[in-house]
C-alpha cells in the first residue's frame, strides 16, 4: 500500500471536520440539513451555504487522489451535495401551485417558503406566520445550481424539473419589483417583519441571491407582515442568479436544447442599474450591511464597478468590523443583552439602545478571506486567517468550530458604551455555526492550494469588474413601403423595404413577448410559463433562430398599441436616444447588438409629402457613426447577421406544435405592417400559424364613421368632457367633492372644447358597469330617452353613426362603457348584421386620434380603456431605489396615496386609477409622467437632489398652473392645453420645471392638412433675453413648491 500523502493527510483532516459538524446532521431521507441541534427546521439559504464546503471538498479530493478511495470519497461527497439540492428542489416543487401565482401576483401570501421540515420537505407554518418572502434564498439555490451544473455535477434528472427551474427564474425575475425579508429574514432593521428592498436578494437573483446570516431566535420579536422596504442584498443576488443561470444546460454534457434555461438580458441589467444607484446602502432602512460582502464578492460578484465594490467594502470595515468579526448592520438588536424577547418590535427611536453593542458575527471574516483569495490579496487573507483562528472555539477531539457570535455580557453593557470594542465577549447562539462553518472550511481549501478560485466559480463570475471594450451597436433601418424608401432615398439614405430582407422576418416586440409565455410551460405540473410582459430592447436587439428561420425584432418603445408614447415622432428619437445608450453601455452578450428600426407611415411629415424632419435629421447623424453618446453602424440585416449574438429557442421546435394554437388569448393591436412580409397564411408549419394568428388578432378595421372637419358637435358647446365625467360619476351614484385652485391670472373665455380642469379636482371610483341606470340629469347632456325616461341606446348608437367628430365619437362610446360595459355589441351596420364591441371601436378610434395627433383625446381613450404603460412598474422602482417617496392623485389627501415600496404592475395601475378618481385623463398622465421622472432619476438624478417626495399630482397642478400664466388663459383652458401637449412637450415641460430653466410657451394653428383640430402647443427654453427678471424667478419659486412635502393647500404664483 501507497503511504498517504502531506496533502492526503490534511484533506482527510478537513473531511472529518466536515462530517463531524456538517454531514453528520444531513437527513438520510430528504437530504437536508437542520439549522442546529436545536433548529430542526432546514432554511433553505442555510442549506445552500451549509453544502459548499462538502462541494468544495468533493473536489479537493477528485482533483488530489493519492488512492482510488480518494476517487470514492469525492463521489460519496458530490453525491451528498446532490442529495440536499435535490431535497430544497423537492421542498419548492411541493409548492409549484404557489411559484405559478406569485409570476402574476408578486403578493407575500404566494411566495415559496424559507424553511421546511428536514425529514418530510413539508412547510412547517402558515402563509401568514413567518416573512417568507426572501427572494435571495430562492435565488442563492439558482446560483449555487447554475455553479455546481457547470462544475459537473448532475443535479436536475428530468425535462419536469427543468420546466420546475424555468418557472423559478420567472418568479425571482419580477424581484427587484418587490419588497422582502432580506437575509436576515427580518425585513427592516426596527424588527416589525416590515419587508423592504434589498440589495442582497436582487444581487443574487441577479446571480441568484447569496442571503447572509438567516439565523434568528424564534422567540425573537415576532413579525408582523406588512409590505414596505427594499433590502438591496437580496436585489443583488437575484440579478447574480438570472446571469449565472442564462444559456446553462441544467444536464450538463449530457444536454440537450430541452434542457437549457433562458434569461431575458434586460431584467438581469435593471437589477444592476438598481444596485449602482443604491449601494453602499443595503437597504431604505439599513445605511450599511455585512450581508453585502456576499453580493460584492464570492458567490454573487453581482457589482460591476470596481470603485463602488471598493468603497462598499471599505465602509463595511470601517463601520461594522469589531474585534471579533462584523456585526450585521448598525443598531441591530437580535442576542444583545438589552433585547426583550418579550417584545413584538422596537419603534425606531428605541433602537440607540443597540449602538455599541451590536453582536459580532465571525462567519463575516470568512467572506473576507474568500474575497481576498478571488482578488490575489494575500495579506488580506493572512490578516483575516489569523483573527478567525483567535476567535475559533477548540471542541471534541479538538476540532475547530466557528461559534455564530459574539455578545457583550449583559454585566459589562455600560462599559461597552463608554468604550466601543473594550470588552471581552462571550460566545453565544449556534455552535457551530453551520453556514460560517462551511465558509471557513472552504478558504482553508482554497487558501492552501487544494482548490484554484476558477473551480468554485466554474461560470467566471469573478471577472464581472474587468475592463469591457466599448460596443458598437448596428443599426438596420427599414422602410414599410417603396414610397417611404423612395422619400429616404431623395434624402440620401440608403435602405430596404420589410419585405426585401427575407429570408430575415422582421416582427414587432410583442409577437416576442407571446412566443416566450410558451416557455417553461408545464401541463403536468399546471405551469403555465413565462407572464405576458414586454420584451426589452436587450432582448429585442438579437437574432432569434426558430425552426431553421431567422427573426429579428422591433423595439418595444416602438409599440403604438400598448401605450401612446410611440405615436409621437420626437418621442421616438427621444427613446431612440436612450436606447442606443443603454444598450451601448449595458451589452454583455458576444456579437454586436443589432437594433431594427422601421420608418412606418406614421413618421411621415403632417402633410404627407415627406420624413418627419425629426426623424430624418435621427437617421443622418446614426449614418455619420454617433448619436446620443453611443459608437452606431448603419446597415442591412444581411449585412450585420454574422456579427450578431443568435439565440436558439428550442421551446418552439416541431414536437410542441400541439401547444402553439387556439388557447391563447391575443388582444386588438396592430399588425398590418408586418402582415404583408410576415409567415403566409397557406403555410403548413403549425409555427408559421401560430405568427399569422398573432398578426391578424391585432389588425385593426374601420368601422366608425369619417370625420369632418368644421362640424358642430352633438352636444352642446358647455358640456364638456369634464360634464360627461361628472355625469357618468353621478350615474353610478358617486359623491364627487370639488377643490378648487388659486390662480392669479385672469380667466379668458376659450372657444375650444375643455377635456377636464386639473385645478379644480375631482375624487370618484370609476369601473364600467353592464346593466341600465335611470339618468336623472339626461336632459342636461340631451341623451336620448326612451318612453320611460331611460336612455334610448338605438337612438345613441344612431347618433355614434352621423358622429363628425372623434371627441363625441369617444363621448358616446365612453357613456356605453359606462352605461353596459366594454363588450356590449354595438350593431353599426344595421340590426342582424353582427356588432363590433365597445372595446374594439374604442381601440379604432384611439388609431385615429394617434394619426390626427390629438394628444389629449388620445389620453383619454386611454384612459377610458385603462391602458397602462408597460414599464410602468419599472419606473416605479427606479424612483423608490433612488430614495424617493411617490403620490399620485390630485391634491390634498385622501386623494393622494403614498407609494414608499415597489408595488406589481396590475396593482400600481389600479392604484393610480382609483386615486385618480373620475378623471381618467388624470391616471394616464400620472403613468406618463411616473415614466419620465423615471428617465430623468436615471440619466440626472442631481435634479432630485433636495426631494424626499415627488407629489404627481401636484406637479400636474403646477404644470397647468404654469401654462396658464403664460397663455394668459382660464384653470380650464390650461388644463386642456396641458393635456394637448405631445408626450415630448410634457417631458420637456416637466424638464424645465424640475431643473428651474426658463420656457416659453406658444400656441399655433396646424397647418390645414392636417386632421388634428385643436391647437399645437410648444415648450421651448428661454435665454436671458428672452424672459424677465420676474419671469426668470417665477418658475424658481413654482419648483420650491413641488418640493413641499406636506403642504396640501393650493399652490400660488406670485
Amino acid at each position: 500500500m501507497r503511504s498517504r500523502s502531506n496533502s492526503g493527510v490534511r484533506l482527510d483532516g478537513y473531511a472529518r471536520l466536515v462530517q463531524e459538524t456538517i454531514l453528520c446532521h444531513q437527513n438520510p431521507v430528504t437530504g437536508l440539513l437542520p439549522a442546529s441541534t436545536q433548529k430542526k427546521d432546514a432554511w433553505v439559504r442555510d442549506n445552500v451555504y451549509s453544502v459548499l464546503a462538502v462541494w468544495g471538498l468533493g473536489m479537493a479530493y477528485r482533483k488530489n487522489a493519492d488512492r482510488d478511495e480518494d476517487k470514492a470519497k469525492a463521489y460519496e461527497l458530490e453525491q451528498s451535495v446532490v442529495k440536499l439540492m435535490q431535497g430544497l428542489l423537492q421542498c419548492m416543487m411541493r409548492q409549484v401551485d404557489k411559484v405559478e401565482r406569485f409570476k402574476h401576483t408578486q403578493s407575500t401570501k404566494d411566495c415559496l417558503h424559507a424553511k421546511y421540515n428536514t425529514p418530510t420537505c413539508a412547510t412547517v407554518v402558515r402563509d401568514d406566520q413567518w416573512g417568507h418572502l426572501q427572494v435571495d434564498a430562492t435565488s442563492i439555490y439558482l446560483l449555487m445550481l447554475a455553479q455546481m451544473t457547470a462544475s459537473g455535477l448532475r443535479i436536475i434528472s428530468n425535462l419536469d424539473e427543468v420546466a420546475f427551474i424555468q418557472n423559478l427564474v420567472f418568479y425571482i425575475e419580477a424581484a427587484y419589483k418587490v419588497a422582502d425579508y432580506g437575509m436576515w429574514e427580518r425585513g427592516d432593521k426596527t424588527n416589525q417583519g416590515i419587508p423592504e428592498l434589498n440589495g442582497s436578494s436582487v444581487g443574487m437573483a441577479k446571480v441568484q441571491e447569496l442571503h447572509l446570516l438567516c439565523i434568528q431566535r424564534t422567540c425573537c420579536l415576532n413579525y408582523v407582515l406588512m409590505h414596505d422596504y427594499i433590502d438591496f442584498v437580496c436585489m443583488c443576488v437575484l440579478q447574480a442568479a438570472l446571469e449565472a443561470i442564462d444559456e446553462l444546460d441544467l444536464f450538463g454534457a449530457h444536454g440537450g436544447p430541452k434542457s437549457v434555461i433562458h434569461v431575458l438580458p434586460d431584467e438581469v441589467e435593471h437589477c444592476q442599474s438598481i444596485l449602482s444607484s443604491m449601494l453602499p446602502r443595503a437597504s431604505t432602512s439599513k445605511e450599511i450591511d455585512a450581508g453585502l460582502l456576499s453580493v460584492i464578492s464570492f458567490p454573487a460578484f453581482a457589482v460591476e464597478d470596481t470603485d463602488l465594490v471598493t468603497m462598499t467594502k471599505s465602509e463595511i470595515i470601517s463601520k461594522l468590523q469589531g474585534r471579533y468579526g462584523c456585526c450585521r448592520f448598525i443598531r441591530d438588536g437580535y442576542l444583545c443583552p438589552k433585547e426583550d424577547p418579550s417584545r413584538l418590535h422596537y419603534d425606531p427611536a428605541e433602537l440607540k439602545l443597540f449602538e455599541n453593542i451590536e453582536c459580532e458575527w465571525p462567519v463575516f471574516w470568512t467572506y473576507l478571506i474568500l474575497d481576498g483569495i478571488f482578488t490575489g490579496d494575500q495579506v488580506q487573507v493572512q490578516e483575516y486567517r489569523e483573527a478567525l483562528e483567535g476567535v475559533l472555539i477548540r471542541g471534541k477531539n479538538g476540532i475547530k468550530l466557528v461559534p455564530e457570535l459574539y455578545a457583550v455580557p449583559r454585566d459589562k453593557v455600560q462599559e461597552e458604551y463608554n468604550n466601543p470594542h473594550s470588552v471581552d465577549r462571550v460566545a453565544m447562539g449556534q455552535l457551530p455555526h453551520m453556514w460560517g462553518q462551511s465558509l471557513y472550511i472552504l478558504g482553508c481549501l482554497l487558501a492552501e492550494g487544494f482548490l484554484a478560485p476558477g473551480e468554485i466559480d466554474p461560470l467566471n463570475r469573478r471577472f464581472s469588474t474587468q475592463f469591457k471594450p466599448d460596443v458598437v451597436v448596428q443599426v438596420c433601418v427599414v422602410a414599410e413601403s417603396e414610397e417611404i424608401q423612395e422619400m429616404l432615398q431623395d434624402a440620401g439614405i440608403t435602405v430596404q423595404k420589410m419585405s426585401e430582407v427575407l429570408p430575415i422576418r422582421i416582427l414587432p416586440a410583442r409577437i416576442l413577448s407571446h412566443v416566450y409565455v410558451r416557455l417553461g410551460n408545464s401541463k403536468k405540473l399546471n405551469l403555465s410559463g413565462r407572464p405576458y410582459r414586454h420584451i426589452g430592447v436587450l432582448g429585442t436587439s438579437k437574432f432569434y433562430e426558430i425552426r431553421n428561420q431567422s427573426y429579428i425584432f422591433t423595439p418595444q418603445f416602438l409599440d403604438q398599441h400598448h401605450f401612446y408614447l410611440a405615436l409621437d415622432n420626437q418621442m421616438i428619437v427621444e427613446m431612440l436616444r436612450t436606447e442606443l445608450a443603454y444598450l451601448s453601455s449595458c451589452w454583455r452578450m458576444t456579437g454586436r447588438p443589432t437594433l431594427t428600426f422601421p420608418i412606418t407611415s406614421s413618421m411621415l411629415a403632417e402633410d404627407g409629402d415627406g420624413i418627419d424632419s425629426c426623424i430624418l435629421a435621427t437617421l443622418q447623424k446614426i449614418q455619420d457613426g454617433y448619436f446620443g453618446g453611443a459608437r452606431v453602424q448603419m446597415s442591412d440585416l444581411a449585412s450585420v447577421q454574422s456579427t450578431s449574438f443568435h439565440t436558439h429557442l428550442s421551446f418552439l421546435d416541431e414536437e410542441n406544435d400541439d401547444t402553439l394554437l387556439g388557447d391563447e388569448e391575443v388582444g386588438d393591436g396592430y399588425g398590418e405592417e408586418y402582415n404583408t412580409f410576415g409567415p403566409s397564411e397557406d403555410s403548413e408549419d403549425v409555427f408559421d400559424q401560430y405568427l399569422t394568428q398573432l398578426l391578424h388578432s391585432t389588425t385593426t378595421k374601420r368601422h366608425l364613421p369619417p370625420i369632418q372637419r368644421g362640424k358642430h358637435h352633438i352636444f352642446s358647446a358647455e358640456h364638456t368632457t369634464r360634464d360627461i365625467l361628472s355625469y357618468m360619476a353621478q350615474v353610478q351614484g358617486l359623491n364627487i367633492p370639488m377643490s378648487s385652485m388659486y390662480l392669479p391670472v385672469r380667466p379668458m373665455k376659450s372657444q375650444h372644447r375643455k377635456s377636464l380642469n386639473l385645478l379644480e379636482a375631482h375624487h370618484h371610483q370609476h369601473g364600467p358597469h353592464g346593466k341600465q341606470a335611470k339618468i336623472h340629469s339626461a336632459p342636461d347632456l340631451h341623451l336620448p330617452q326612451d318612453s320611460q325616461g331611460n336612455t334610448d341606446f338605438a337612438a345613441l348608437v344612431r347618433q355614434l353613426k352621423e358622429c363628425p367628430t372623434l371627441q363625441d365619437q369617444a363621448d358616446i362610446l365612453y357613456i356605453l362603457y359606462v352605461l353596459k360595459g366594454a363588450d356590449w355589441l354595438v350593431e353599426l351596420s344595421g340590426t342582424g348584421q353582427g356588432g363590433i364591441s365597445v372595446r374594439s371601436l374604442l381601440e379604432e378610434l384611439y388609431t385615429q386620434a394617434g394619426a390626427c395627433k390629438e394628444w389629449g383625446l388620445i389620453r383619454y381613450i386611454s384612459g377610458i380603456l385603462r391602458k397602462r404603460v408597460e414599464v410602468l412598474a419599472e419606473a416605479c422602482t427606479d424612483l423608490i431605489s433612488h430614495h424617493k417617496q411617490l403620490t399620485v392623485g390630485l391634491p390634498p389627501e385622501p386623494r393622494e396615496r403614498v407609494i414608499t415600496v415597489p408595488l406589481p404592475p396590475e396593482e400600481l395601475n389600479t392604484l393610480i386609477y382609483e386615486a385618480s378618481g373620475q378623471d381618467i385623463s388624470v391616471a394616464v398622465l400620472t403613468q406618463e409622467i411616473m415614466v419620465y421622472l423615471a428617465m430623468y432619476v436615471r440619466s440626472q438624478p442631481a435634479l432630485f437632489g433636495d426631494m424626499l417626495r415627488l407629489r404627481i399630482g401636484l406637479i400636474m397642478q403646477v404644470m397647468a398652473t404654469e401654462l396658464a400664466r403664460s397663455l394668459h388663459c382660464s384653470g380650464e383652458e390650461a388644463s386642456e392645453s396641458l393635456m394637448s401637449l405631445s408626450p415630448f412637450g410634457m417631458k420637456n415641460l416637466l424638464h424645465h420645471i424640475l431643473s428651474g430653466k426658463e420656457f416659453g410657451v406658444e400656441r399655433s394653428m396646424r397647418p390645414i392638412q392636417s386632421a388634428a383640430t385643436s391647437p399645437a402647443i410648444s415648450i421651448h427654453e428661454l435665454g436671458h433675453t428672452g424672459a424677465t427678471k420676474t419671469e426668470r424667478t417665477g418658475i424658481h419659486k413654482l419648483k420650491s413648491e413641488i418640493k413641499q412635502l406636506d403642504d396640501s393647500r393650493p399652490v400660488s404664483v406670485g
